[in-house]
């Protein structure tokens, strides 16, 4: 019996380290979460005849969730300015790529510019919000971590591919696998309750793309925006769109660490070498 005592503490040990790290993640993902939902809802009961159309309503709350994360001080201003950031990138990418005809809005609204309803920015906002709570939720730290400069710069090129694949070769297969060199010896160390573990950056990245993923599926799903293999019936995004999540995923990570700078963790530099492989 004794023997087995060691095995039980470290399975519960394990069970709660994996509870607190499900929570804290379901914490960090409230601002998409809570935008989620209202897509989907929206999709079964929104009226049709409405004064409001529910692009505008879903604008409006965006604007109201984040004033109320604010208000609660279950946000930072330094988030918010993250998220402020992610709002004018992405507003400014779904502005060229609707007019390219890569997805489309097919409902009205008032609150747009061109083809694109206002509340789209709140997409990206929500990535941001995500990584930018989630950094500070499981105080992130980091070994290995590149030169700001280095992944400045391929954040940049991702971003410039998503506009030039259009007109000249796609070099999202060439950016993914740069990133894979680049952050390959990169760990980061989070810690869900008392346990700090730690994790490859990369797997990291892969992880939160799918996650999007998924989301952009409920999100067409409910109508919110349409792929035009999707304009004559839903059907499930392709999952070649997982290589752009994970670059955006890179971008977004690295407008991330514009405002909170990656903090080393001090690890002997034996665990350090054997955690890096």
């Amino acid at each position: 019996m004794r023997a087995a005592e060691p095995l039980r503490a470290a399975a519960g040990a394990f069970v709660r380290e994996f509870w607190w790290f499900g929570l804290k993640q379901a914490w960090a993902c409230l601002f998409g979460g809570l935008m989620l939902a209202l897509i989907l809802a929206t999709h079964y009961v929104y009226p049709e005849d409405a004064a409001l159309t529910r692009y505008d309503f879903l604008f409006l709350s965006a604007l109201a969730i984040q004033a109320l994360l604010l208000t609660l001080k279950l946000e930072t201003w330094e988030e918010a300015r993250v998220i402020f950031l992610f709002h004018v990138v992405g507003t400014a990418m779904e502005l060229f790529k609707t007019y390219a005809g890569s997805w489309i809005y097919p409902e009205e609204a008032f609150f747009r510019i061109a083809g694109v309803p206002l509340f789209s920015g709140f997409m990206y906002s929500a990535v941001g919000s995500y990584l930018a709570r989630v950094w500070r939720i499981f105080d992130f730290r980091f070994t290995g971590y590149p030169p700001v400069w280095a992944t400045s710069g391929l954040a940049v090129a991702a971003y410039v591919n998503f506009f030039s694949h259009h007109y000249i070769f796609d070099f999202r297969y060439v950016l993914i696998a740069g990133t894979l060199l680049l952050y390959g010896p990169t760990m980061v160390y989070y810690r869900p309750k008392r346990m700090r573990l730690a994790m490859p950056l990369p797997i990291g990245f892969g992880l939160v793309a799918l996650f999007i993923w998924f989301a952009e599926n409920i999100g067409t799903f409910a109508g919110a925006w349409m792929y035009p293999e999707q304009v004559n019936g839903w059907a499930v995004v392709s999952a070649s769109k997982l290589g752009s999540w994970y670059l955006l995923m890179i971008l977004s990570f690295v407008m991330v660490t514009w405002v909170q700078r990656p903090r080393a963790e001090s690890v002997p530099l034996t665990s350090a070498r054997v955690a890096q492989g």
